[in-house]
């Protein structure tokens, strides 16, 4: 079974990806950072998800001399004017918790009455080979911002995103429902013709 890197210390994304690379017939060894001692990420200074999944999976590739795949993904409120954006894992400052940001972004949407609640979950994936050879895809989920959290599941914004056509927050799905509507969801499948020309099977 070939070896998988990817690009994060967040092991629910890993978990996340591995089940969504399974669904879709991919099987692999995968490995996050944590298992990769001394492989540093560069910072997330890019203005564009594209450009900050690209450089994770271009180090994590160089640096440990596997396929790497790395994502970069984050929620854009309409109300907002796209924000948080690149910036929804910094949005309340570096190291916030989960809640910290999905309160603020709550804070700033009080008031706001549900029709201009709109959203859109984003995300960016980047597979990369230790020759620096890397390809993006992209995958998006429609929905809106919940008037409070609910839910147990998920990380991130999950708690307050409504995906379109439900009533349930992406917190309140189970792992398989996430999974198919998720804009990671997609992203990643979109990514698989890519690792079958890599020799992922």
């Amino acid at each position: 079974m070939r070896e998988l890197v990817i690009a994060t210390r967040n092991l629910g994304k890993v978990r996340e990806i591995g089940d969504i690379l399974l669904q879709a017939g991919i099987e692999a060894a995968l490995r996050s950072l944590a298992d990769c001692p001394g492989v540093e990420l560069p910072p997330e200074t890019g203005d564009t998800f594209a450009a900050n999944a690209i450089a994770k999976a271009q180090a994590a590739a160089r640096a440990t001399g596997q396929v790497a795949l790395a994502d970069d993904s984050g929620i854009e409120v309409e109300a907002l004017g796209g924000a948080p954006g690149v910036m929804s894992n910094r949005f309340a400052g570096e190291g916030a918790s989960d809640r910290a940001k999905y309160e603020k972004l709550l804070g700033l949407l009080q008031g706001v009455e549900e029709t201009r609640r709109g959203a859109r979950f984003r995300c960016v994936v980047a597979v990369a080979s230790p020759d620096g050879e890397v390809q993006t895809v992209e995958g998006t989920c429609e929905g809106r911002i919940a008037a409070a959290p609910r839910g147990g599941g998920g990380f991130g914004y999950d708690p307050v995103f409504v995906p379109a056509g439900l009533d349930r927050t992406m917190a309140e799905l189970s792992p398989e429902e996430k999974n198919q509507r998720s804009h990671r969801g997609r992203a990643v499948r979109a990514a698989v013709a890519r690792l079958r020309e890599l020799g992922f099977r």
